[in-house]
């Protein structure tokens, strides 16, 4: 069993990468997975303190990194009082993406496999999202100064605990999985599991034509310009302009409401949780950072000569960005000369 991201996605052998490890069935398949084909990396794990088991996990994290001579990353969370898996969660990838800026990591896996596929599409759809946001879980994912993947989305738990059984892997099984209190779990055991365990195939098949599916609907846009966190996309379907403000946002580490999706489609000027500046003319989308600050006037002046909106102003004034430079990007598909970040 050697899932293909494994042995086609060259940069893996090449890169620095830390795998998301928790000790459970899915997150230790991969682990040895890595480790036969010969693929470095180093673990993270989140001790969330809630189980007696979790002290054990931790240990053993530890004495597998011993083994097989890796850097093995330790987190304590916090008790959180509400809200426990949002917040489980943002805490976990804080974690995670410190130690990626750290340690110069550029890949972060995470065994996310079918079974979670197909739970997140049936919450989201529960929730009235649309095909795009339903069929997010991508086995790779460009974030903010790394790639996410997933290389074991085309298999289910069953198939990842037989192969840990079959070559008699250690794992951990996680006795909080079966808590219902979690939306999560009462999805996975009332519809993902049982969907997975009657229609594994057609499934698969479902989400190879979802993904086809979803590369046709992302498309009418194009990213023209892109340094440090200024983005701008050229749309050609206006229909996509909320589509692609949401896909950018998301790479940016910031997640749209329902709410600020309208304000997108309706106003071409506007501010989105007083972080982020979104701006709209000329069939251009210019999405920064939102500030405020004084700029020189021939600062300004060269902006308006290069038809830079407003709310974008301030930011390339901040991290001096060059008005010019961004039109001729725009206007000749010349190449820009400021390091991304």
């Amino acid at each position: 069993m050697k899932p293909e991201l494994l042995t086609t996605h060259c940069s893996l052998s090449t890169q620095k990468n830390l795998l998301a490890f928790s000790a459970g069935i899915d997150s230790s398949a991969l682990f040895f997975l890595l480790i036969e084909n010969n693929i470095k990396f180093d673990i993270a794990i989140v001790d969330y303190g809630l189980r007696k088991q979790s002290k054990e996990e931790i240990l053993h994290a530890k004495a597998l990194a011993k083994q097989y001579n890796l850097t093995c990353h330790t987190a304590t969370a916090p008790n959180f009082t509400s809200h426990f898996e949002q917040q489980a969660r943002a805490f976990r990838y804080d974690f995670f993406e410190h130690l990626i800026r750290e340690h110069s990591y550029d890949n972060l896996l995470t065994a996310h496999q079918l079974n979670d596929r197909l739970e997140w599409m049936l919450m989201r759809l529960a929730k009235g999202a649309g095909v795009v946001e339903m069929t997010g879980m991508e086995a790779v994912t460009q974030k903010k100064g790394y790639t996410l993947l997933r290389p074991l989305l085309d298999y289910s738990k069953d198939e990842l605990l037989s192969y840990l059984e079959k070559n008699n892997h250690p794992y951990f099984v996680d006795e909080s999985n079966s808590n219902e209190h979690y939306e999560r779990n009462s999805f996975r055991k009332h519809f993902s599991d049982p969907l997975i365990a009657k229609y594994k195939k057609g499934i698969k098949r479902s989400f190879d034509y979802l993904e086809t599916d979803r590369e046709q609907l992302l498309s009418g846009y194009e990213t023209v310009f892109h340094e440090k966190e200024l983005h701008i996309l050229r749309i050609y379907d206006s229909k996509v302009k909320i589509r692609a403000a949401d896909r950018t946002l998301k790479q940016l580490g910031y997640l749209l409401s329902a709410s600020q999706r309208q304000e997108i489609a309706v106003s071409d000027s506007l501010v989105i949780g007083r972080t982020w500046a979104v701006a709209y003319q000329e069939e251009l989308l210019y999405i920064a950072p939102y500030l405020t600050t004084d700029m020189p006037k021939d600062f300004k002046e060269l902006c308006r000569i290069n038809k830079i909106p407003s709310k974008i102003r301030p930011y390339l004034f901040k991290v001096q960005i060059d008005p010019e430079t961004i039109r001729r990007c725009v206007l000749f598909g010349e190449e820009s000369t400021v390091n991304s970040e």
